[in-house]
């Protein structure tokens, strides 16, 4: 099986650490960096990843108790600056202030609260169960066909599906917003451009522009309604508002879920005493999901800019610098997982930061589990086996991690 797996992922060794940038979208997606990461966390777990031609430098953070450090601390550390590195090495994000994953402060707090009440499991009910629904008919489709890619004809119908039924976006609509945000945040091709994915991001921008306007009328009851209908601070969020939110929640609840449900269905064909553990109920569905968003990490780092003169992990952080903190190194830190390298469906307690942590801890997280869970126990109950038919194929970015393509044989049970 291994000569069919995408690519070449070539191994980094620690020695070639001076010749890296952690930019770089290609080092992620044909790369192996485990030994870099351990490297780092055991010796130089806050590290200076220098600037190029064309961009700053930037602080990498790797140890897990750091890493949790960054993401508490709001106020030393803002988002503000935007909070990847394509905005933070760009010289900061034009939505600071008014999207909710760039805003801090009351304003932040005071978005959070209205966007929860839409994200309860309460008001999650109907989508949970629309979910489940969604995943037995496209696994008894892929099941009936023989063959599939399971990234295309299952995942991508999933996360997208419930996000899209929580904004209210038409059916018809469902497949151009899909293809906008593949390429808003990562591509499947290594030659795509960063103008390619700024044209898609400017398109997704648009569409719930035009989205927002309509849902002021009333009659609506999904996200863009309660946001179009909310104050702030004593204010109502006018459209580009509605209209940055709603960017921020189809990226954040599409791309990342569903790149931890192709993860997993890589990681039960390579680890078949896991599946095993799975069908017969030595690992229950709930460790199983916080297993996958641990071993899958789809968001591979967080930014934040220094506000003051600081310090972390022992190293001086001057105000102004960019710090990224790596959520796929502390989640293989060998100081809070033990045998951080095996995946373990049943591993408890589980303490990953797949969906970061503190004021900006993923406000999808229920919902992201749910879909996990679901293609599980879509995965458990109804195939009996799994044969990869093809090279898989990897997203190239340097915040994603994933497969944007896994051809698969699936046999019903």
């Amino acid at each position: 099986m291994e000569e069919n797996l995408m690519t070449t992922r070539r191994t980094i060794a620690p020695d070639e650490l001076d010749t890296l940038n952690l930019a770089d979208p290609r080092l992620h997606a044909e790369s192996d960096l485990s030994a870099v990461w351990r490297h780092l966390r055991e010796h130089e777990p806050v590290h200076w990843n220098p600037a190029t031609d064309s961009a700053p430098g930037f602080w990498a953070v790797t140890r897990h108790a750091d890493v949790t450090a960054v993401y508490r601390d709001s106020t030393r550390f803002t988002s503000e600056g935007g909070n990847v590195l394509e905005t933070l090495l760009a010289g900061g994000d034009s939505a600071a202030g008014r999207m909710l994953a760039i805003t801090d402060g009351p304003r932040h707090a005071a978005l959070r609260r209205i966007l929860l009440s839409a994200f309860s499991p309460r008001a999650l009910e109907p989508i949970v169960a629309s979910v489940r629904r969604t995943v037995e008919r496209l696994l008894r489709d892929a099941i009936d066909k023989g063959s599939c890619d399971f990234a295309a004809d299952v995942a991508a119908g999933i996360p997208l599906g419930a996000i899209c039924d929580l904004l209210g976006v038409p059916d018809a609509d469902r497949a151009h917003v899909l293809s906008l945000t593949s390429s808003a945040l990562g591509s499947h091709d290594a030659d795509s451009t960063a103008a390619d994915a700024w044209i898609a991001k400017s398109e997704i921008l648009l569409y719930f522009a035009g989205l927002a306007r309509d849902r002021r009328e009333g009659g609506h009851a999904d996200v863009i309604a309660l946001l179009a209908g909310s104050e702030v601070e004593g204010l109502p969020l006018d459209d580009d508002e509605i209209m940055l939110n709603c960017y921020s929640l189809i990226l954040g609840g599409d791309e990342t879920a569903r790149l931890s449900m192709v993860g997993a269905a890589l990681a039960l064909l390579e680890h078949p005493d896991q599946w095993q553990a799975l069908r017969n109920g030595d690992a229950g569905i709930d460790t199983a999901v916080e297993e996958i968003l641990r071993w899958t990490t789809p968001a591979l780092h967080s930014g934040r800019t220094a506000t003051t003169d600081t310090e972390v992990g022992g190293r001086a952080i001057r105000t102004g610098d960019i710090v990224t903190v790596w959520n796929a190194s502390a989640n293989q830190d060998e100081r809070i997982f033990e045998a951080p390298e095996r995946l373990l469906l049943n591993r408890t307690p589980n303490k990953h930061v797949t969906f970061a942590y503190g004021p900006h801890f993923c406000l999808g997280a229920y919902l992201a589990r749910a879909e996990i869970g679901a293609v599980l126990a879509g995965l458990r109950d109804q195939v009996a086996a799994m044969e990869q038919t093809g090279p898989a194929g990897p997203v190239y970015s340097n915040f994603l991690s994933g497969l944007g393509s896994l051809p698969l044989m699936l046999k019903g049970a």
